[in-house]
């Protein structure tokens, strides 16, 4: 049987909430999410590692991450450009998250726009099905992601978040 995955976790407070901040052991993130959904992030963890797939420890700012949010909330909004990432996903999910990280701040762009992005324009509710299942909110920002009305349209945190953090961002007055 495989060794399980060591993977570390930290909580960072933010003006919108408690952040759980999940990374390997080489410093790269793995998942990022709210408490208030950590059900959620244990079965996309499950789902991508499988059960007893991985351990979580608890860790204070593996790799500098923690960190890096922090200053991000804060108003350092560059810093995620380049934060390492290490996501599990299928080959056309993997292509979405690669797509959102190339939003730039303080731009938004529709689904519809996402899919073109990607080299398949027809595939807007698979690509909007992969937006949904990105393991690493506000990094990978699928946040920057709203409805082609330009109506704020599903975000896993909900929509004040999605709200607040377009706003910080400065796409929302």
């Amino acid at each position: 049987m495989d060794k399980p995955l060591s993977l570390l976790v930290d909580r960072l407070q933010t003006p919108i909430g408690e952040l759980l901040i999940v990374a390997d052991r080489a410093g790269k993130l793995r998942t990022i999410d709210w408490t208030d959904h950590e059900a959620r992030m244990r079965q996309l963890l499950d789902r991508s590692y499988g059960k007893g797939g991985y351990t979580l420890t608890p860790a204070r700012d593996p790799g500098g991450l923690t960190s890096a949010m922090r200053a991000y909330f804060k108003g350092d909004i560059w810093v995620i450009d380049t934060l390492p990432v290490a996501t599990n996903g299928t080959p056309f999910q993997q292509s979405v998250w690669r797509a959102l990280r190339k939003i730039k701040r303080g731009q938004t762009i529709s689904y519809a726009e996402l899919a073109r992005r990607i080299g398949r324009p027809k595939a807007v509710r698979a690509a909007g099905l992969a937006n949904g299942q990105n393991p690493i909110s506000i990094v990978v920002p699928c946040h920057r992601v709203i409805g082609s009305d330009g109506t704020l349209t599903g975000y896993g945190g909900g929509l004040p978040r999605k709200k607040w953090l377009l706003q910080h961002e400065g796409v929302l007055s």
